[in-house]
């Protein structure tokens, strides 16, 4: 896992671990945002962007990643830890085996019922198709559907080409299989649950269950938004939430999207 943070400080430290098949570009908008009032910590998850020749192996391993570099450059605590769709497993993970690493966490559409079909077809399936991935025509298909800006295209068409049939098979089967941690309910941090209103069911269903184990947690149904919508595609409304974060979670309405 390669990290990148802005100029060491004693402000709050605040980490974004981007999803699934992006990489630290995707979270550059909200990091610019917050490097005022923030450190800016953004992994690069392993096998992604600049990671590349590192093979991601699964979400637990990432998550004793991050905790060790949390433990070595941040005195084992943060101010936040925010992750999108397979960057919010890894933070859920991260509060499994560390309850009080952070004060709080947003977590945005994180995968909490395992699927079966999904993990048990993915190596067959990438060994078919890994060829096709690479295409930039298909590349295209798999950007809007990821709701990735134009402007950002050409990093993830880029890093998508770098990404090993290993890496992507792995990410796949570990993001199909996650589930929740009885340890979980241990956090004692803020947390803000967020998930778009135009999410699968399973992906809503999902934001429930955590809803459900972290006691005083708060979740935020998103209206008309999809998968990665609001930090992918409303950089500034995330890090109003984010600076509202503390007191969201613990159950206060949340008003800082347009703010």
């Amino acid at each position: 896992m390669l990290v990148k943070q802005t100029e060491k400080s004693p402000l709050p430290v605040v980490v974004l671990l981007h999803g699934g098949g992006l990489s630290d570009w995707s979270v550059e908008p909200v990091a610019e945002i917050l490097k005022h009032d923030y450190q800016v910590v953004t992994p690069i998850i392993d096998g992604h962007g600049s990671d590349y020749f590192e093979t991601f192996i699964s979400i637990e391993e990432s998550a004793r990643k991050l905790i060790e570099y949390i433990d070595e450059q941040c005195n084992g605590k943060v101010f936040a830890l925010c992750g999108l769709s397979l960057g919010a497993q890894i933070v859920l993970e991260v509060l499994s085996q560390r309850s009080a690493i952070a004060e709080n966490a947003i977590i945005e559409s994180a995968l909490v019922f395992p699927m079966k079909a999904v993990e048990l077809l993915a190596a067959p399936t990438y060994a078919l198709f890994y060829g096709l991935i690479k295409q930039r025509w298909f590349s295209k298909m798999q950007a809007k559907e990821l709701l990735i800006p134009e402007s950002m295209f050409e990093k993830y068409y880029r890093d998508i080409m770098k990404m090993s049939k290993a890496s992507l098979t792995n990410i796949t089967k570990s993001n199909a299989a996650y589930s929740i941690k009885d340890s979980l309910a241990n956090t004692n941090c803020s947390i803000l649950i967020l998930v778009g209103s135009l999410e699968n069911s399973m992906m809503r269903k999902s934001a429930e269950a955590i809803h459900s184990t972290i006691e005083g947690s708060k979740l935020h149904i998103l209206p008309d938004m999809k998968h990665g919508e609001l930090s992918i595609c409303n950089p500034r409304g995330y890090a109003n939430l984010l600076s509202h974060s503390a007191l969201a979670a613990r159950g206060a309405e949340v008003t800082a999207l347009n703010a």
